[in-house]
């Protein structure tokens, strides 16, 4: 009885599925054969090698193949969709792509010394014996008029002796040429007002200070022969200071004269000083490849001193307003720059940029983003993982079909008309139009308010073009304002 039950139900189930089977259309066996077949293969390492078989990339590694219901869902290749569960666990985290000035600061040391425009250096102009010195050694503080030394020397007491010969004479020529012959030798004019009153030579010359400051050198004894041209010491206030720093050659465009900032020692901790760049050598030093900038500081307490160790943070100069992101968030692979945008709902994508300047932990971007675009920040590698695989990396180049009516683009404000609803534009290449950078006038769609154009200089303007016919603007973001890059540290 079982037996004959089990023969039977296989008779009908064979009888149903040939009466079934036959039913289906080719079509749609096609259709679910084509599912399964891959569309084309690519390298797993480098998404634009692709063939339509399989085979090995150029590293090496098996191709993988690319199926039709990996490009489903109206989402151009390369787009990743997770759940909101996953992009918690990951730490997704995006942020909006900006338009704004980029400014940062330089970070560098460098070392404390004198003003050398004001250092005065004392030399000999005559041969003779030091017979006595005032100061006794580097580092002693001197004012202005102070007693250095007084020397003997044969030369000045025979040019004194001439000098006293012309005033008894009442010759005006013969006392002119014998008082230029003293001033020559480097005699003060305390010297001639002794001579007038005493007229008798003095064997022994006082040499006066010719300015306040401190002994940077002093290369003098007590009955030490000097003679002509010798340097003796060297005098340097420090109510001035100079600092020495140096720059690498990268950031060498990021500095300019007049830029400020701020210095600390470790010879006072927490206290700062506010300076500015003074001066910006034309040369790099050949062996380390840096180039020296000078700072100058005002130093009233004297706490400032030569050869003293100093970490300078420097403000560099902002840039015009440019697309930035965070710096973080651009993915450098060697051969390509890319960053993985959010597209919304869990849906992300890898595209390839173009990165400019880098400043205060951001990075300007001179292609491939959008104003409205949000690129992720945290999670991104292993975004782009997947996402490369298939990506196409469309975003810098034009559409394969189709023309984009609408296109973000950095442009310079020429002019407004008001009454025409017209701008006057100096805009950058657009990429998609395949249009250079040239100025042109396009009227602004009736929806936007006109007026914060007319003191704007650097805009992001939204181009409609459709045919070309009807080109206007239909939206413009202006940049933000500069925000105020703190240096460490507080009040300063």
């Amino acid at each position: 009885m079982n037996k004959w039950f089990l023969a039977t139900s296989a008779l009908l189930c064979g009888a149903a599925l040939g009466y079934y089977l036959p039913g289906l259309s080719g079509d749609e066996m096609a259709a679910d054969s084509a599912e399964s077949k891959p569309l084309y293969w690519v390298a797993p390492m480098d998404p634009n090698f692709k063939r339509d078989k399989p085979g090995l990339s150029p590293m090496g590694m098996d191709l993988v193949p690319v199926y039709p219901e990996d490009l489903a869902g109206g989402d151009s290749p390369g787009t990743v969709s997770i759940s909101p569960e996953v992009v918690n666990n990951l730490g997704v985290r995006s942020e909006s792509v900006l338009f704004s000035p980029l400014q940062g600061q330089l970070n560098t040391v460098g070392y404390v010394g004198y003003d050398q425009e004001q250092l005065v250096d004392i030399h000999s102009r005559i041969s003779g014996w030091v017979e006595s010195l005032a100061v006794n050694s580097e580092g002693d503080a001197v004012t202005e008029g102070q007693l250095l030394y007084e020397v003997y020397s044969p030369d000045l007491v025979n040019a004194q002796e001439e000098y006293i010969a012309a005033l008894n004479s009442g010759n005006r020529y013969l006392r002119q040429a014998s008082e230029s012959k003293l001033k020559a030798l480097g005699v003060s004019k305390q010297i001639f007002s002794t001579l007038k009153k005493q007229r008798k030579a003095l064997e022994r010359i006082p040499v006066y200070a010719p300015k306040s400051g401190y002994l940077s050198e002093l290369n003098l004894t007590q009955g030490m022969f000097i003679k002509p041209a010798s340097k003796l010491m060297r005098i340097g206030p420090l109510d001035q200071v100079w600092i020495i720093a140096e720059l690498f050659e990268r950031q060498a465009s990021m500095v300019s004269e007049g830029n400020s900032a701020v210095m600390q020692l470790d010879f006072l901790p927490g206290k700062r000083w506010q300076g500015t760049v003074d001066y910006i050598y034309p040369a790099l030093d050949p062996k380390t490849r840096t180039l020296k900038i000078r700072l100058r500081f005002d130093n009233p307490d004297l706490e400032l001193k030569p050869d003293m160790f100093a970490r300078i943070d420097i403000q560099t100069q902002a840039t015009a307003p440019v697309l930035n992101i965070p710096e973080s968030a651009l993915i450098i692979t060697g051969a390509q720059e890319r960053v993985v945008i959010d597209l919304g709902e869990g849906r992300y994508k890898s595209v390839e940029v173009r990165s400019g300047e880098r400043m205060g932990g951001r990075v300007a971007i001179n292609q491939g983003l959008q104003p409205e675009d949000k690129v992720v920040v945290s999670a991104q590698f292993m975004l782009d993982s997947e996402s490369s695989i298939s990506s196409d990396f469309l975003r810098m180049t034009p559409p394969m079909m189709g023309f984009v009516e609408d296109v973000w683009v950095s442009a310079t404000v020429r002019s407004v008309d008001l009454e025409n609803r017209t701008v006057v534009l100096n805009h950058g290449e657009i990429r998609e139009w395949k249009q250079p950078q040239m100025v042109m006038e396009v009227p602004v769609a009736e929806t936007l308010d006109l007026n914060p154009l007319v003191d704007a200089k650097e805009v992001q303007v939204l181009l409609n073009g459709g045919d070309m016919s009807d080109l206007k603007i239909t939206d413009f973001i202006l940049p933000r304002p500069k925000a105020p890059v703190s240096l460490p540290g507080g009040q300063l």
